[in-house]
């Protein structure tokens, strides 16, 4: 259970930051978006969100000291340009059925790896646990794939063991969106109401009779 492992998360981050590779951010959602508004062109991150602008970036020590001391609410991203500076060799990882791939984490600019509501982003939780106990083979939904890129780099800056990767291709309806239960997409309970047999449900899901 993560809850379990507040302390070590926050131990991975204090390596980090003690290191120079992560800094405070300030920066309220509002005040992104009003940055990235004000720019003539806004990169996106793999999932297409725009990438965060950098704004505190450039505060001095002092001034984050400052703003931390005054109780100020802040996130703890990962410098990231400062982050590939530090690694040494480049960064791949293996794919099952595809060999290596070569990783571009560059493309998730500075992320958030803790915030005041959540001690530890889902990039640091699933690495560090990863690693606790030694998996070795994640296998997940091809819309994490790209995020593969940003774990491994977490876990080459950590010292972590890499697993190799299976990602498979997502349940989607008849428009290729994927079946969500945030959009109440149909259940296996809802397919054996309705009288579906085993076998049209396997056929649904894509596998061969």
């Amino acid at each position: 259970m993560q809850s379990r492992h507040l302390p070590e998360y926050r131990a991975a981050l204090d390596r980090l930051e003690a290191r120079g590779l992560l800094y405070p951010c300030f920066c309220t959602r509002a005040d992104i978006q009003r940055e990235i508004e004000q720019a003539a062109t806004a990169p996106h991150a793999p999932d297409g969100s725009p990438l965060y602008p950098g704004l505190c970036r450039a505060l001095s020590t002092e001034q984050r000291m400052a703003r931390i001391a005054s109780g100020e609410p802040h996130a703890l991203r990962l410098d990231m340009a400062r982050a590939l500076a530090s690694v040494s060799t480049s960064l791949d990882f293996k794919e099952l059925g595809e060999g290596r791939v070569r990783c571009r984490p560059e493309r998730f600019g500075d992320a958030v790896l803790a915030r005041k509501d959540a001690p530890a982003s889902y990039h640091l939780c699933v690495t560090h646990d990863d690693a606790l106990q030694g998996v070795t083979l994640v296998t997940r939904g091809i819309d994490l794939k790209p995020a593969t890129d940003l774990h491994r780099l977490i876990q080459t800056l950590m010292g972590w063991p890499a697993p190799t990767y299976a990602h498979h291709a997502l349940l989607t309806d008849p428009t290729g969106r994927r079946l969500a239960k945030r959009d109440r997409a149909a259940t296996l309970r809802d397919l054996r109401h309705q009288g579906r047999s085993p076998t049209e449900v396997r056929a649904l899901a894509g596998f061969p009779d």
